[in-house]
């Protein structure tokens, strides 16, 4: 009796590995088309994220490579990325659509909103990034070239860095977003992030110093946008916030 109620219990966890393994592959089979659209694109992909850097370029200057298969490599990556980008809806709906089953009705309504804004989001923050931070950024660098100082950036550093800003701005512009839901529900207030303030400021200060370049323009342009977007989210959480709750003392 033990042994069939064992092998009974052992069907739903075969059945889950089973959905896991099939929306896993509509995934990667989904990122493999877009792979071969932005493969097919990756010359005008690979110019629009060179941009901001020509625009500040001196003369004499350009882009080299180094190694023997660095361009091949760094438009793979693109490609890969951009096909990470444009497979994005796929994607979250098959994560959707495997963890819906356990979740309320009340909290499914909220998931639909919630891939919507956060695209809008991370599109938001990603051209921010491109039109406002990657120009100082880029500017201030190539303000230290001179007459005998030519900037010759390889490809792989640059496309590297560029790709990692985009990245990291695009989730950076979740967080009014997240604060939204999470004061929604209640696990949060306004007046929880607003006691926090000094810590998040801290904390910003030091991920900017992190995740940038070690130069202090850079790392102003990533903790001052962050800094204004926790002052958003204490607003958000003010006037969406669930109410009724009581705030603790920290």
């Amino acid at each position: 009796m033990a042994q069939r109620i064992s092998a009974d219990e052992k069907q739903p966890f075969l059945s889950h590995l089973k959905e896991l393994r099939n929306r896993i592959l509509i995934c990667i089979v989904a990122t493999g088309i877009a792979f071969i659209i932005t493969y097919y694109f990756k010359e005008r992909i690979f110019a629009f994220l060179m941009e901001p850097f020509i625009r500040v370029m001196p003369e004499k200057s350009s882009f080299i490579f180094t190694g023997v298969t660095e361009a091949f490599i760094t438009y793979f990556k693109i490609s890969v990325v951009a096909a990470l980008f444009l497979g994005a809806p796929v994607i979250l709906y098959e994560f959707w659509m495997f963890v819906s089953p356990g979740l309320y009705e009340k909290e499914r309504r909220y998931v639909y909103p919630f891939i919507f804004w956060g695209s809008i989001c991370f599109i938001c923050g990603a051209l921010f990034c491109y039109y406002t931070v990657m120009p100082f950024i880029y500017k201030f660098f190539v303000s230290y070239a001179a007459d005998f100082i030519i900037p010759m950036p390889d490809l792989k550093s640059y496309m590297g860095l560029t790709l990692k800003l985009l990245i990291i701005f695009g989730l950076i512009f979740q967080l009014p977003l997240v604060a939204f839901y999470l004061s929604k529900a209640g696990i949060i207030t306004s007046t929880m992030l607003s006691k926090k303030r000094g810590y998040a400021i801290l904390a910003i200060f030091i991920l900017s110093a992190i995740v940038t370049p070690p130069d202090v323009v850079s790392q102003l342009l990533m903790a001052l946008p962050m800094w204004g977007l926790y002052e958003l989210s204490i607003l958000i959480a003010r006037v969406f916030g669930k109410k009724g709750i009581k705030n603790e003392e920290s």
